[in-house]
């Protein structure tokens, strides 16, 4: 017989119903994920196939980023007032549209414009994909439906390199683009009969016109300008100082009109009260250099060190995504039994066994236990972000659970682009007026993964003001 505190702690199954919304969403975020990771394999054939320079073409994927930056807040005040339902829908259907029309794309100017249209339409489909999960799984189910939704971030960089490498190499680029028409029929097909309405949370919410501005430049100004560092191999060129100095200015613009505004503000200043949201906002960025900084560095290691092509080097981080795959459920029920905090602090340490052996890693090192260093890092890095994101919400009601999903996604964007700019910046300027030989391309890889290895411990810091089961419960009792 199990007694009272044990029956307490065992976890209650999702039901079927709300497991079936959490896939259909799910499904709706495959495409702009699996898109982003197999751009970036085409590049190159699309600097050939429109006979335009690189600095061109990167707009390709900068446009996309920055667009789906700038949407961000505008999808925090839209979920608010108009039914969930029909905005994801709507967006699935403005990707799937801007999908088509990149792969018939005449020239790249045309590319550029219908890439931008993309990544504003992701902006809405990951931002909604978190707020209505997060509204139906209730909370003690939030850190397992989390781990589900969480599920096409981990797939995306697995299978994105390897069937963009595919694709590219034996049909077109333009396939790429047009692989997202059977997967968005579907996901469309399934939203508009199985998904439920989600009843806003504050029709009268007022339209923040500066607050949306001025974050969207915010976070725009800060990921152009790092993007810059990388092009440039340096953080002291001229662009990236005015950019990310810019962008600062305007955050800080930003919470003085937020301190004025208040409750009307789109991400309102009093959510940073809560001391886990602070910490989550804070671990977010640095989980970005941190943890998925080095998923920029991996495949350039197999390439440039041990002399692999792109689709081998895809193949060789198949290890590292079923190490998060493994992972999920587990980090999924242990946060909702234990919290976010513990779960962090094991998977960091997890985290920073799958990062130490990289520092000595070379040209020959076994694949073997490279391998099994990679699914041990893929179970630690699988268990940072999903926590961390579970406890943003801590305690929240309705109303608050889209304004957070502002800060928290914002917070990812510009930390994910810190994280591969400043990675890449560090190998690049240690093999910076030198000859690229092998030695000194290894030892440039080694100071890359170093600074990750450094940052997965300060990441410790922030992981320490999360919940734990004891805290969250008082929260969740204090709260009504």
């Amino acid at each position: 017989m199990m007694s009272k505190s044990e029956k307490a702690a065992k976890l209650e199954p999702i039901p079927k119903s709300i497991m079936n919304i959490a896939w259909i969403l799910v499904l709706g975020a495959v495409m702009p994920l699996l898109d982003s990771t197999m751009v970036n394999i085409a590049i190159k054939h699309l600097s050939n196939d429109f006979s335009i320079g690189l600095d061109l073409i990167q707009w390709v994927i900068t446009g996309y980023v920055l667009a789906m930056a700038i949407s961000v807040p505008l999808v925090g005040w839209m979920v608010q007032r108009f039914n969930g339902k029909w905005l994801m829908i709507g967006a699935n259907i403005l990707f799937l549209a801007a999908s088509i029309a990149s792969g018939l794309s005449w020239n790249i100017h045309s590319l550029i414009v219908f890439r931008v249209i993309q990544g504003f339409s992701s902006g809405f489909i990951v931002t909604l994909v978190t707020t209505l999960c997060v509204e139906v799984a209730g909370r003690d189910r939030m850190g397992r439906l989390m781990s589900t939704i969480g599920i096409p971030t981990v797939l995306g960089p697995i299978l994105g390199p390897v069937i963009g490498a595919v694709i590219v190499q034996f049909l077109s680029w333009r396939y790429i683009f047009f692989v997202n028409i059977p997967i968005g029929i579907l996901a469309i097909t399934l939203m508009i009969l199985k998904l439920p309405d989600f009843t806003p949370a504050n029709m009268k919410a007022k339209f923040d016109f500066i607050g949306i501005i001025l974050l969207g430049a915010a976070s725009s100004s800060l990921i152009y300008g790092i993007t810059k560092a990388a092009k440039s191999a340096t953080f002291n060129n001229s662009t990236t100082i005015g950019f990310v100095v810019a962008g600062v200015a305007i955050l800080v613009i930003y919470m003085i009109y937020a301190a004025i505004k208040k409750e009307q503000a789109i991400l309102p200043l009093r959510l940073f009260k809560s001391k886990n949201f602070s910490a989550v906002m804070v671990g977010l960025f640095l989980a970005g250099i941190a943890t998925n900084g080095p998923m920029l560095l991996l495949p350039l290691f197999f390439q440039n060190i041990k002399g692999f092509s792109v689709l081998s080097a895809g193949l060789l981080l198949i290890p590292q995504g079923v190490g998060m795959l493994v992972a999920r459920p587990l980090i999924g029920r242990l946060t909702d039994k234990l919290g976010a905090r513990n779960v962090v602090l094991v998977s960091l340490a997890l985290a920073a066994v799958g990062t130490i052996p990289f520092v000595f890693f070379n040209e020959a090192s076994s694949l073997i236990v490279v391998s099994v260093v990679l699914f041990v890092r893929g179970m630690g890095i699988g268990g940072v972000t999903i926590p961390m994101m579970t406890d943003a919400y801590t305690g929240m009601v309705k109303q608050e659970i889209a304004q957070a999903s502002v800060g928290t996604r914002l917070m990812q964007n510009i930390g994910g682009a810190f994280g591969s700019a400043v990675l890449a910046t560090v190998v690049s300027i240690s093999i910076q007026g030198s000859a690229p030989t092998i030695p000194l391309m290894t030892t440039a890889y080694h100071n890359g993964f170093k600074l990750a290895l450094v940052l997965c411990l300060v990441l410790l810091i922030p992981t320490l003001f999360l919940t734990n089961k004891k805290s969250k419960r008082s929260m969740f009792n204090g709260k009504k």
